[in-house]
């Protein structure tokens, strides 16, 4: 499968906009941690681009243990690699797949942390991932309160696969701005 073909497929099946940002910021993401660690940068990219394809699909709303399940089990029967539907699996630790290789411990920690950073934008004067310094997210990372939606164990979860958590917020950033225009922010 290809980004075209995986994009083609998120947008019939997810109607919700901001879902489809998610996934977008995901998959910019994944890329970035890719290149990072010198690992397959499309095969990333795709795994956080349909991570959440079946969000929207009514055997997942009644039962969340088959989100990123479900379309794993989809892929596989259309041949893609077990490498990304098993980092799709591992996003959503109700599945009960264990994390074991780098690119499924880094998609659950990627996975809340768009969350944050879009929050933290939308507070911003500006509304724009411009703007958006390293040491603000910082700051709203430490607020308890502030978009309690994204999961801090799920990004402290960086420690799996030795990164600090400033470094993890810091490509998470970078990441989600080059592709701000996507966003819409």
């Amino acid at each position: 499968m290809i980004r075209d073909e995986a994009l083609d497929l998120i947008k019939s099946r997810v109607k919700n906009q901001n879902s489809i940002k998610h996934m977008l910021a995901t998959e910019a993401i994944m890329r970035a941690l890719a290149k990072h660690f010198g690992e397959d940068e499309e095969a990333w990219g795709l795994a956080g681009l349909l991570h959440d394809a079946d969000m929207e699909d009514e055997e997942c709303l009644q039962n969340s243990s088959r989100q990123g399940a479900k379309i794993a089990e989809e892929l596989e029967k259309i041949g893609v690699d077990k490498i990304i539907t098993n980092a799709i699996r591992a996003h959503n630790e109700m599945t009960g797949k264990t994390r074991n290789t780098l690119i499924e411990k880094c998609i659950y920690a990627v996975d809340p942390l768009t969350g944050l950073i879009v929050a933290s934008t939308l507070v911003l004067p500006s509304k724009k991932l411009a703007d958006l310094k390293l040491a603000s997210l910082q700051k709203r990372f430490r607020e308890g309160n502030f978009a309690k939606g994204a999961r801090r164990e799920g990004i402290v979860a960086c420690a799996d696969f030795e990164m600090d958590l400033e470094r993890f917020l810091k490509i998470g950033l970078i990441a989600m701005q080059s592709i701000s225009n996507e966003l819409g922010l």
